[in-house]
């Protein structure tokens, strides 16, 4: 009882009869019940106070379940509240149809409350396990999200919301653009970045693991100057210094180095000198690794 006790679920259902039996059998099992009549109600009262689950009637008049799931899941404040479908409907592709406006789960009507109590069981837990997690990333500022099997967002941090909002003008529940949302899911976990240039600067993405549909990456955004900046801080450079480090980091030669900074082959030796002097390091090779470390990190 006690873990129930904590956990709060709106009931969502036309039916009056329908909405007394579940609000008795819920409350007499330790749980806090809210009810709402149709989906306007429920987006209402969600907006007001977050329930820990939703059991939501598939078909209702004007706005029905699915509809009103559409709208909670397009809501970045209201996506992490599992939905589960209450429906008399027995086609397999109302089943899909729910499952595919973000539920998690349904039961069929009439409902069998021990097979009600279980699944509620199993959700509620989930739920708090993702939200546990999800406060982790959030506690952290790391720039993560998830992609969804469709290329929509499905979740992220507040770092990535910022990053999507100002370079794609993006949120959870939108979809990437088409060739950037391909590369993404060419790319293998762990393995290799995909690259987005905008002016001022670049976004990186990496995959890092994938769980169900959702495939999840770790993106980084460089402003143009923050490596350099960054070279020069960490290692006592100059800014001249921190530049050529920086290319020397990304395999260049240095007449490369030259035609990129505008500078002759042998100014960039005798910085490469100062570089190695100030780093305590003897080569060119041990130079470009400690550049990555840093850089990496």
């Amino acid at each position: 009882m006690s873990e129930t006790a904590r956990a709060s679920i709106l009931v969502v259902d036309d039916a009056p009869d329908s909405l007394r039996f579940l609000t008795d059998t819920l409350e007499s099992e330790g749980y806090a019940v809210r009810i709402a009549l149709n989906g306007e109600t429920a987006l209402a009262s969600l907006a007001a106070e977050l329930p820990d689950l939703v059991l939501m009637d598939a078909m209702m008049p004007g706005m029905d379940g699915f509809e009103t799931t559409r709208r909670i899941k397009a809501d970045p404040t209201l996506a992490l509240v599992p939905v589960i479908f209450m429906t008399g409907l027995t086609e397999t592709q109302n089943v899909v149809d729910g499952l595919a406006a973000g539920g998690v789960d349904y039961v069929k009507k009439p409902i069998v409350l021990a097979e009600l109590l279980a699944r509620l069981k199993v959700h509620l837990g989930n739920a708090r396990i993702t939200a546990g997690a999800q406060g982790a990333l959030d506690a952290s500022n790391r720039p993560l999200m998830a992609l969804d099997g469709t290329g929509r967002i499905a979740w992220t941090t507040p770092r990535s919301a910022e990053i999507l909002a100002a370079r794609f003008g993006a949120s959870v529940g939108d979809q990437l653009p088409g060739p950037l949302v391909g590369q993404l899911q060419r790319l293998g976990d762990g393995e290799g970045r995909v690259k987005h240039d905008f002016a001022g600067g670049r976004v990186e993405f990496a995959a890092v693991a994938t769980q169900g549909d959702e495939r999840h990456y770790r993106m980084t955004e460089t402003l143009e100057g923050a490596e350099e900046k960054l070279l020069s801080q960490r290692h006592g450079l100059t800014e001249r210094e921190a530049e050529v480090l920086l290319w020397i980091s990304r395999g260049k030669a240095n007449r490369e180095i030259s035609e990129i900074l505008g500078i002759s082959p042998r100014t960039v030796n005798k910085h490469l000198e100062q570089i190695f002097e100030k780093m305590g390091i003897e080569n060119r090779a041990s130079a470009a690794a400690a550049a990555v470390k840093t850089l990496s990190q």
